[in-house]
């Protein structure tokens, strides 16, 4: 049991490594051309104030829903005397760290440079931060949507919490701080993240009913 979760982590890795080694290729040499900043130009330069408004408070809001969500099930669950209800949280709380580590690590490997910078006809309309790959607001959003989708799989938390998400990846492309493959490969990261905590909290929880016996 133990090797086999090894094992699964092991591969969510060389998952994400493999997705992200393809994408930056993808990017750079598919077709001879630019995939990524024709994507990106399509959606960066079709301005309009309400976009710039809506876009600006999606992405603002990640820090938010990242925060509430969890907070909000510790909460309740210390209210209910409801120990799953406040391991959730934890399991949320420890995604989230997981996504932030790799997303950061990645970053600093890639090193790539914000499309607003090498592409210095993009509009920016927010401030980038660090490096580029891959995109941290949209680990983080798919993250807490993965999670709360494992947690609760009804199909009207599903499906609000991955457009949020989505709408985090596009709004971030849209204010030009973000190539497509930032956000396809950090969408992968923060669900993924989310995930192998998911099975991480199954196996202890596992663990310490069999010692219980």
């Amino acid at each position: 049991m133990q090797s086999l979760f090894i094992n699964q982590i092991t591969m969510y890795f060389k998952k994400i490594f493999i997705l992200s080694f393809i994408s930056l290729c993808f990017s750079f040499y598919a077709t001879g051309q630019n995939v990524d900043i024709n994507i990106l130009k399509s959606i960066n330069q079709s301005e309009t104030t309400f976009k710039n408004n809506f876009f600006k408070a999606t992405a603002q809001s990640v820090t938010v829903f990242n925060i509430v969500a969890p907070a909000s099930l510790l909460t309740a669950g210390i209210i209910n005397h409801d120990k799953q209800m406040q391991k959730n949280a934890a399991y949320m709380i420890g995604g989230f760290v997981v996504s932030s580590i790799v997303t950061q690590g990645m970053k600093h490997i890639v090193r790539r440079d914000r499309p607003y910078v090498t592409y210095p006809y993009l509009i920016k309309r927010d401030v980038g931060g660090s490096y580029s790959f891959p995109s941290g607001h949209t680990s983080a959003a798919f993250c807490t949507a993965t999670s709360l989708s494992l947690l609760f799989p009804k199909w009207y938390v599903i499906a609000p919490s991955y457009l949020y998400a989505a709408t985090v990846g596009y709004a971030r492309m849209y204010q030009g701080v973000h190539y497509p493959s930032d956000v396809l490969v950090g969408a992968a990261v923060g669900a993924g993240s989310a995930w192998i905590s998911y099975k991480v909290e199954k196996w202890m929880d596992k663990k310490h009913k069999q010692n219980k016996k």
